[in-house]
């Protein structure tokens, strides 16, 4: 029987763990970096409820087959990914990586790859140069990691991309100077072309505004405007992934919000899951095909920053117990395995331990009295369980469909993004704004029809703008009021701290001067279709109604819900506000609410 071979390669980065980490565990860019190929993945349903993962890939008239081992991971200490082959010239192929603080700065890297050979093919292999020539090629990748890490290189690894031709050159300048003149280009336009041509397939197969405008320094909503606007001039395509709540990877994913399914099942998890605008419908962009077409397969399967909320993925040995060293931040977490089953959450305050993480494979629970900086495991299954230490916040940069639906430039460019009629999705949370005028009757009654009518619709416009501004959507008009929604509260009280401040303003210009009522409230709601547009009804609606009819003009009524919001509350204490508790037709308990005067 072949004996096992092994090479380790040493690094030494100037950088610490927690910086070289995110680098050199991102396998899907590393491996892509060393050209490594692609490959097809297929995933197979055992009887015990767990999944097969193979991979295969065609190398001349070779076929490689291997089965993936879940890899293993302690997020920025180490990773060990296996795989075992079936046919071809390895048995099994094993890379783990360990990173180190160094004493005086810096951290140290070991890379150790050990292989099998199956046959004297394999043996050929590795006596040729197989490990010699891998770490040549993975020095110069630490290397470049090390660069980035520091600030003093642009991309994380030397890449080089296929070089457009004129005509494609030409057609990209064309459609970079449409985004600009559209007015939703900031400035920005350029720069996402060059991204689109020049980065890395890893970055591109599911971009991600929110991320793009935290590494570009820019604003949020106008990078969101540039991609919506980039699929309209075809530079980019858009999709709607239905994202599993798990593993927090798509497992359906449409082209419009019509073909949006109901649920998905999620074979890596095992799952069936709903769908919610808030929590698991994703908006993300790929380039058009015309602009850069993009390989097909997997350059990695499994990977810890394919997962970044995953701290820990562990496997156990039936009865075993393991000490790992893991330090865990103050936060939100849920306990499960990788295959399918219970779960556990906990909450850590800062400086606390996470108690021993005990399963079975019918329960997952806390046990004994944890350590400080290590995380404590047992498996008391009569089988391997792969257990899973993760943070609960959702992944940061998702554009969820509540937030993109909730903008202006959205609803302008993409009308005809709407869900089928008489189906329904569920809005887990959404800030709505409510105007009227004061006294409307009279304005028609003191300047004619036409001449309100006229000033009707500019003071729809200057709401409009503002609504805009602060990152919201003019959802609809009813006779001379607005229903506006927006993402986040704060958001939505700036916008109405605005309309009020501003009004002056507009009203020296105008022939008439307006008082118009605000009336705000922020909750759960169902988002439908209704006349041709995406519509919010549900009883957050009907509070933020009732509530602008609170509102006196020239003020600002604001539920309690929305005063309890962090960003809301910390506003607060610098204006005029005052507490209130009413009636309100078809709520039968009174209701506190908050009037601003502005």
């Amino acid at each position: 029987m072949a004996e096992p071979q092994s090479r380790s390669f040493h690094w030494r980065f100037e950088n610490p763990p927690q910086a070289i980490w995110p680098l050199l565990a991102d396998t899907v860019r590393f491996n892509e970096a060393a050209g490594l190929p692609r490959y097809e993945v297929t995933e197979t349903l055992q009887d015990d409820g767990s999944v097969r993962y193979e991979g295969s890939l065609q190398r001349g008239p070779v076929t490689i087959a291997w089965r993936e081992i879940p890899v293993n991971w302690v997020a920025n200490r180490w990773f060990e990914h296996r795989r075992e082959f079936r046919g071809g010239p390895l048995k099994d192929l094993t890379a783990r990586l360990t990173l180190t603080d160094e004493p005086g700065g810096g951290c140290r890297g070991d890379y150790t790859l050990s292989a099998t050979p199956a046959n004297l093919l394999g043996r050929l292999v590795l006596k040729a140069g197989f490990f010699e020539r891998t770490a040549k090629t993975f020095a110069a990748l630490a290397a470049d990691a090390d660069r980035f890490a520091a600030g003093a290189a642009a991309l994380p690894f030397t890449f080089k991309a296929p070089r457009p031709d004129p005509a494609l050159k030409a057609r990209v300048e064309a459609q970079v100077a449409e985004i600009e003149a559209s007015g939703h280009g900031h400035g920005l336009a350029a720069r996402l072309a060059d991204h689109l041509l020049s980065a890395q397939e890893a970055d591109l197969g599911h971009i991600r505004p929110l991320a793009l405008a935290r590494d570009w320094g820019a604003q949020p909503r106008e990078v969101i405007e540039l991609c919506l606007q980039a699929v309209r001039s075809g530079l980019l395509t858009m999709r709607w992934d239905l994202l599993c709540p798990r593993c927090r990877v798509a497992k359906a994913a449409v082209q419009a919000l019509d073909q949006l399914p109901k649920g998905a099942h999620c074979a890596t998890c095992n799952i069936d899951y709903d769908r919610d605008f808030s929590r698991n419908v994703e908006l993300s962009f790929a380039p058009a095909p015309a602009v850069r077409e993009l390989g097909t397969g997997e350059h990695c399967l499994f990977g810890p920053m394919s997962t970044p909320h995953i701290w820990l993925q562990r496997t156990l040995a039936p009865g075993a117990a393991l000490a790992e060293p893991c330090e865990l931040p103050a936060g939100s977490y849920r306990l499960r395995t990788l295959e399918a089953g219970p779960e556990e959450e906990v909450v850590l305050a800062e400086g606390e331990a996470l108690p021993e993480v005990v399963v079975d494979g019918a329960a997952v629970r806390l046990g004994g009295a944890g350590e400080a900086g290590r995380v404590l495991l047992r498996n008391e299954s009569a089988g391997p369980l792969t257990v899973i230490v993760e943070e609960r916040r959702w992944a940061r940069d998702a554009l969820t469909a509540d937030r993109v639906t909730a903008l202006q430039a959205f609803r302008d460019l993409f009308s005809d993004q709407v869900l089928r009629p008489g189906d329904e999705v569920a809005v887990a949370r959404v800030a709505l704004l409510f105007t009227d005028l004061k006294r409307s009757t009279d304005l028609y009654g003191s300047i004619g029809d036409a001449a309100a009518y006229h000033l009707v619709r500019d003071h729809f416009a200057f709401l409009g703008a503002i609504v805009r501004r602060h990152s919201g959507a003019l959802v609809k008009t009813i006779g001379d009021a607005i229903m506006a929604a927006f993402a986040a509260p704060g958001d939505a009280l700036a916008a109405a701290l605005d309309i009020q401040r501003e009004l002056g303003s507009f009203n020296e210009s105008e022939t008439r001067a307006l008082a118009i009522k605000v009336g705000l409230h922020e909750g759960p709601c169902i988002a439908v279709t209704l006349n041709g547009r995406l519509d919010y009804f549900g009883t957050t609606v009907n509070m933020a109604a009732r509530l602008q009819g609170q509102s006196e003009g020239g003020d600002i009524v604001l539920s309690q819900a929305v005063a309890e919001d962090p960003a809301v509350a910390a506003l607060l204490p610098g204006l005029d506000c005052s507490a209130e508790t009413t009636a309100l037709k078809g709520f039968d308990a009174p209701v506190a609410f908050r009037r601003i005067r502005v």
